[in-house]
């Protein structure tokens, strides 16, 4: 069999790997002892002129560390790494450290065994497998054993920064993966790093390889950033919008709208109704919003008075009107439903499952996929439903079929002058939720109250202009989301 020749890149006293292409065009692996073996299956793609394959092996020296029993750890000293700590290191080069060795015991193992010296890889073997630190010159550490492995670097042709771009590359990464299965937890093995197929291109292009590499990253980061930016900004526009709707300043108003103010007296008038023949009872403590004769507006709930100046309704729009939450909306009215009630097929509905500021169901789970014995809430289509639990959280979905939800999940039924659509953009609107966070309680577990989410003040529209406010914030946020679709 004929082998053309070929210069080998890096030479070592031991055993090492020589790829050759014969005159039948296959790869050859070619060993000190004459042996040769045919690993074209191994070989996933072309390389340049110049560049060699070879094994890991051949590159740099794979091993690990003297065992440091856990008696021997100390609370300062010499830091001590694990995988976790390379793991931070390789992410953000910086890494607080809390396992320590004793200088005495770490001089005693340079002396012995050795440590990692500058240029050398330290690789996570274990669980988060296959970050790449390179040591810097000053570092001084010891790490464990099998935990981390140490990748040596004696070889003056390569670039420990083109290693560290070989081994994160997906080829080698592959391979680390496709090596550590079988067992509970990933492990990198000595002698299945080893073993891993590797390409060098000449030094010189190791270096420049490096600097492209970094040049790179540098962009993505740039690009990254400005993305991040855009997202802020998107997230940032969407609140302005909502505070501008509520504020009867995104949309033109309409001399011909119905005003706000016929829209409550006729709920009013139904409630007196309600009174007079004795369904229901009038709530001594309820809240009534008036102007004072400053001409500015305040509540009172029972005999005491409170400014409303921190809500800014008072340049609302002629046509709207100011009522407290309760009057539009049955706020605490909830029918609760015992687990066992609940048919097999029924939606349940928990906090989980809504995504927090857009108020998607992300998934829609039934009571035989869901485990849960807490009683519910129940719920209809067409309902507002509003998370009490962590209002900055800003979960609020207007439902599109029958349910049961947790009972941090209030159900609101709104009356006809609201339409539920504008209700909901309006409970998740950023001046309704700085409310729900200054009058929540708990410290673990903050939620809305029942009495302080009744008398929350609620700016009313005339019905029609809501359509039109519930149009205009429909169009506007779906092109600031088709954005960040973009954006992913």
């Amino acid at each position: 069999m004929e082998f053309h020749a070929w210069a080998p890149l890096f030479y070592f006293p031991r055993r090492y790997l020589k790829l050759t292409t014969c005159i039948n065009n296959l790869h050859y692996e070619k060993f000190q002892d004459g042996t040769v073996k045919c690993i074209e299956d191994e070989i996933p793609f072309e390389v340049p002129e110049g560049w060699s394959w070879c094994r890991l092996r051949d590159l740099l020296n794979v091993c690990s560390s003297k065992r440091v029993l856990q008696s021997d750890w100390k609370n300062e000293g010499i830091p001590f790494y694990r995988a976790r700590e390379i793991v931070k290191l390789s992410e953000n080069d910086f890494v607080e450290n809390d396992l320590f060795i004793s200088k005495e015991h770490y001089l005693e193992l340079e002396k012995n065994y050795g440590i990692p010296q500058s240029g050398d890889l330290m690789v996570s073997g274990v669980g988060t497998i296959g970050k790449v630190y390179i040591v810097k010159p000053a570092d001084q550490f010891y790490y464990k054993d099998a935990s981390v492995l140490c990748f040596e670097n004696r070889n003056k042709m390569l670039v420990s920064k083109f290693a560290k771009i070989l081994l994160e590359s997906s080829f080698v990464q592959l391979q680390m993966r496709e090596n550590s299965k079988g067992t509970t937890v990933d492990t990198i093995t000595i002698s299945a790093a080893m073993n891993y197929l590797c390409i060098v291109p000449p030094q010189n292009e190791q270096v420049r390889i490096v600097a492209a590499v970094q040049q790179a990253i540098v962009k993505v980061n740039e690009i990254q950033f400005n993305k991040d930016n855009l997202h802020s900004t998107i997230t940032i526009l969407k609140s302005k919008i909502l505070d501008l709707a509520i504020r009867g300043k995104l949309v033109p108003q309409d001399p011909n709208d119905e005003p706000a103010s016929v829209l409550l007296e006729r709920i009013r008038a139904e409630k007196e109704e309600l009174i007079k023949h004795g369904k229901i009872k009038r709530d001594k403590k309820e809240s009534v919003i008036f102007k004072g004769d400053d001409n500015s507006y305040y509540l009172r709930t029972g005999g005491v008075e409170e400014s409303l100046e921190d809500w800014r309704f008072d340049d609302l729009p002629e046509t709207w009107k100011i009522c407290c939450l309760w009057e539009l909306c049955d706020y605490g009215d909830c029918i609760n439903v015992n687990t066992e009630d609940i048919a097999e097929d029924a939606w349940i509905l928990d906090l989980e499952d809504i995504e927090k500021d857009t108020g998607t169901v992300l998934k829609k789970v039934t009571k035989a996929q869901r485990n849960s014995v807490s009683t519910k809430h129940k719920f209809h289509s067409g309902q507002v439903l509003y998370s009490k639990l962590r209002p900055y959280l800003n979960k609020v979905v207007l439902s599109d079929a029958d349910g049961y939800c947790t009972s941090e999940i209030l159900p609101l039924e709104f009356k006809n002058c609201v339409l539920p659509e504008y209700a909901r953009y309006y409970l998740m609107s950023g001046t309704f939720i700085a409310y729900a966070n200054h009058c929540s309680y708990g410290v673990k577990m903050p939620r809305l109250g029942t009495t302080d989410g009744k008398k929350a003040i609620f700016s009313l529209p005339p019905l029609s202009e809501q359509k039109r406010i519930v149009e205009t914030i429909d169009f506007c946020f779906m092109q600031l989301n088709k954005i960040s679709e973009a954006l992913a």
